[in-house]
């Protein structure tokens, strides 16, 4: 069993040096490409910090242990758990990192419009996404439409994100590079070339760790005796969000709140469009109890920043909430 942890905590930590690679190449690309934080964090930012969760379910699904139902019960709790806590304990620990500093009556300002535009657009594809749960398995056509939607969101999502960044960028919003790239520290020219090769061996080592995290989360769930659908919705999330968090609380703490932010809920809404859309292809997808919970629990916790979302910023005392939300996960499953 030592060895299983081991294992695990070893493909961990290639799985966030591959992030940081990768999330490094991103900022550097979005500050020569003149585009806005709000890019830079909802897009650039928060689908390179979210491919460690995104890549998991993934080779999960294309046969990441020898049991297919494993392999569907990690992909469902990774895809789904993503979110959960993305909404819940990543809000919750960046805003632990700056209380002390701003108080509970002090402000996380974000953009505004980013911000509810982040919001929005995730709440209504997991809503989509928790639609598909209860369509029959042999309603394929009918799937397809929900997964199909799914990916159609994200892609205006994606439109709506950019044409908005000139005006951003115009208004003293534009992406600044915080680190020189990794590569420059190699003797390389920062360049588009040294940015892409940088980003490709990102790539690389991603796969090759969610490959052996997906290893080791089987032995590990096998010798607790805790399913692996419940490990992957806890566990896998919780290890593969460290780059959104420790990214967001960095940024929080230097006061660049629309990048913090933007990293939690641009993560959101990538993987609550694209990855349901491969879910309610390639799994069951149905609305067991564990996932159901968590998939309502997430609404919520999106629901209660969205309502927060005010013209002077989200109150730091409301954010606390979440992290509440996300203790009442874990009794509602662990208890039962």
């Amino acid at each position: 069993m030592t060895m299983f942890f081991l294992e695990l905590a070893l493909m961990l930590a290639i799985i966030l040096i591959a992030s940081e690679l990768f999330t490094n190449a991103l900022e550097h690309l979005g500050e020569r490409l003149g585009i806005s934080e709000g890019v830079t964090g909802s897009l650039f930012a928060a689908i390179g910090t979210a491919l460690p969760e995104t890549t998991v379910p993934i080779i999960a699904l294309l046969g990441g242990t020898s049991s297919r139902a494993v392999n569907e019960e990690i992909g469902v709790g990774a895809i789904l758990g993503a979110s959960l806590m993305l909404a819940t304990l990543s809000t919750f620990l960046m805003t632990l990192a700056i209380v002390k500093s701003r108080g509970l009556t002090g402000r996380v300002m974000p953009e505004r419009t980013g911000f509810t535009r982040d919001l929005n657009f995730f709440l209504f594809a997991f809503l989509i996404a928790c639609g598909a749960m209860f369509v029959p398995h042999h309603a394929w056509p009918v799937r397809a439409c929900f997964a199909a939607g799914l990916v159609g969101v994200y892609v205006f999502y994606v439109i709506s994100t950019f044409r908005a960044s000139a005006q951003l960028v115009e208004s003293g919003h534009g992406t600044e590079a915080p680190e020189a790239l990794f590569a420059s520290k190699l003797g390389l020219k920062t360049s588009l070339g040294s940015i892409m090769l940088q980003f490709l061996v990102g790539i690389v080592l991603l796969v090759g760790g969610a490959k052996g995290f997906i290893h080791g989360v089987e032995g590990v769930s096998h010798a607790l005796g805790i399913s692996a659908l419940l490990l992957s919705l806890i566990i896998i999330p919780i290890a593969t969000e460290l780059p959104e968090k420790v990214n967001s609380i960095l940024w929080a703490r230097r006061g660049k709140d629309t990048l913090a932010f933007g990293n939690i809920t641009g993560a959101m809404v990538f993987q609550g469009t694209l990855l349901p859309a491969i879910g309610i292809m390639l799994t069951p997808w149905e609305p067991w109890v564990e996932v159901l919970t968590g998939v309502l629990i997430t609404l919520v916790a999106a629901a209660w920043l969205r309502f927060n979302a005010r013209a002077n910023g989200v109150v730091l005392w409301a954010l606390l909430g979440n992290g509440m939300l996300y203790v009442a996960y874990l009794g509602l499953t662990l208890g039962r």
